[in-house]
């Protein structure tokens, strides 16, 4: 039976296992999706494969950054109890100096690639997964760098409940770097600048903005000024150089910036199961589970 890439990917996502795993399961069991999953439960993959169906929303974002190279991280697991756990915080802090200095280009590629103790990244969790007793997943991260003449902002809030990655250049002010994305944690800006909003999106909400203003009985004459006027407050919701910056809300982020003689080149933020399904967690069988373990 022809094994399609399809089907690698479907028993993937049922046991997180590797894609090389995945094919040669199914290659093995003639394409039997659940001979397939025994197979690998057989070749060690047993409490991936138990768990690959169970949410895992909760977790933590790292920071780590060496030079002018930094990565945000997020990693996930099904309870909170467990992301606190000294072992899953490790983990995350192993995959994250990995990812540092191996540079994968996607996810796909990082889960295959091989760590210094030659087992790949996705038999490295697995083995955690074994161990700790619950899913958990790399979920994204970025890579990001700067100058010499730039500086890294790094702030983990609630113990990594939000991470923000900011990278300033023209300035190697690092406490300023880290001003900023202490406010996009808060603020949660979607871009930096208003040249960064697509036209498509900017004509979306000047559309919305007219029927609202319509529907409030106002003049048509005096329609478009309005909507231009409550446009400056839609970019003021998303882009993060027009908003009151959090320390000093008199002044706006892009002129403290600006005092710094620096530029905002990039940020991510990640916050810790953002659209995600949340599990609904039961606190007394979680640490009924743990004890007994």
């Amino acid at each position: 039976m022809a094994i399609t890439a399809q089907m690698v990917k479907e028993l993937r996502a049922k046991t997180g296992a590797g894609m090389l795993d995945c094919k040669k399961a199914l290659t093995e069991t003639n394409g039997n999706m659940e001979e397939a999953i025994d197979f690998l439960r057989k070749k060690g993959m047993a409490s991936a494969a138990k768990k690959a169906d169970r949410i895992a929303a909760e977790g933590t974002t790292y920071i780590v950054s060496e030079g002018n190279e930094a990565v945000i991280v997020e990693v996930n697991a099904e309870t909170d109890f467990v992301a606190k756990n000294e072992n899953f915080q490790e983990l995350v802090k192993e995959l994250a100096r990995h990812l540092l200095a191996n540079k994968p280009a996607s996810l796909e590629e990082a889960l295959e690639q091989k760590m210094s103790s030659g087992e790949t990244v996705t038999e490295y969790i697995n083995a955690a997964i074994a161990k700790i007793g619950e899913k958990i997943t790399l979920r994204r991260f970025a890579v990001k760098t700067k100058t010499d003449n730039g500086a890294f902002g790094e702030y983990l809030h609630m113990g990594g409940r939000i991470g923000v990655l900011t990278v300033l250049e023209g300035t190697t002010d690092a406490d300023a770097a880290k001003d900023v994305a202490m406010h996009i944690a808060a603020i949660k800006p979607k871009y930096i600048s208003r040249d960064q909003v697509s036209e498509e999106e900017i004509e979306r909400e000047r559309q919305v903005l007219t029927e609202q203003a319509l529907n409030e009985g106002k003049p048509e004459k005096i329609v478009q000024k309005m909507v231009e006027g409550r446009l400056g407050k839609f970019f003021e919701e998303i882009c993060l150089l027009d908003q009151s910056f959090v320390k000093n809300p008199d002044e706006k982020v892009g002129k403290f910036v600006s005092s710094k003689g620096a530029e905002v080149a990039d940020f991510v933020r990640y916050e810790v199961g953002e659209g995600m399904e949340k599990r609904q967690d039961n606190f007394a069988e979680e640490v009924m589970n743990q004890a007994k373990k």
